[in-house]
């Protein structure tokens, strides 16, 4: 049973709770994630709203942006302004006008998507896109993948608070993870990744992604 909560960030709340512990009822303090309403507006117009974790916001409007197909490339993203508003954050990003032409003709609305991932495609041959594929024969040793699996706990400082966050992780080759987004959203969380790497110039193709629940359709 809640009954208030005091919010430590955008991230997490605090809240005071009733727990049933040895057949009674007892005042605890529990941490909740918090997801908030994030729009993805470019160059004025808002295209998406997605439910997120408000924290690395910049990187999340970078990897989605990406992802999306909004941008083919980093450079294309010119600027990220992140706003509070009262009812949730903007992320207002300027692209170029080439790609702004080309999500104006795309006439894509997306009100956040549903764990399937094709909620808001307008016909099947947008839900059923498929990626390029990678040239990339890059092998990965097994045991890196275990230490980094082993590893990531630790990093997962939000899921250590709340226990209800996923988390993206990119690793390096010889099993060393060099950073790490959370979400309570996995596609988000890796949106997030995404977006920090082409920031930084990390996607060198010589390591490779780890992400907590399952690799999803997309």
């Amino acid at each position: 049973m809640l009954t208030s909560s005091v919010v430590l960030s955008q991230a997490s709340s605090l809240l005071s709770v009733q727990q049933w512990r040895d057949g009674e009822l007892r005042p605890a303090q529990d941490c909740l994630a918090e997801e908030t309403p994030v729009a993805m507006v470019y160059n004025g117009v808002s295209h998406a709203v997605m439910l997120a974790t408000a924290q690395d916001l910049e990187d999340f409007a970078m990897g989605f942006a990406l992802s999306e197909g909004i941008v083919e490339q980093p450079s294309e993203l010119y600027g990220i302004e992140v706003l509070e508003q009262e009812q949730g954050m903007a992320l207002h990003c300027s692209i170029a006008n080439e790609r702004f032409m080309q999500l104006k003709e795309r006439r894509r609305t997306l009100a956040g998507k549903t764990g399937c991932g094709l909620c808001g495609a307008e016909n099947l041959a947008q839900a059923m896109r498929y990626p390029r594929a990678l040239n990339n024969a890059g092998e990965f040793n097994s045991t890196s993948i275990v230490s980094a699996l082993a590893a990531l706990t630790s990093r997962q400082l939000l899921q250590q608070q709340t226990g209800a966050t996923h988390a993206s992780a990119y690793v390096l080759a010889d099993g060393s993870i060099s950073l790490v987004r959370e979400d309570v959203g996995r596609h988000n969380a890796l949106d997030k990744v995404v977006g920090a790497l082409a920031k930084t110039g990390q996607h060198d193709k010589s390591g490779f992604v780890l992400t907590t629940s399952r690799a999803s359709f997309e």
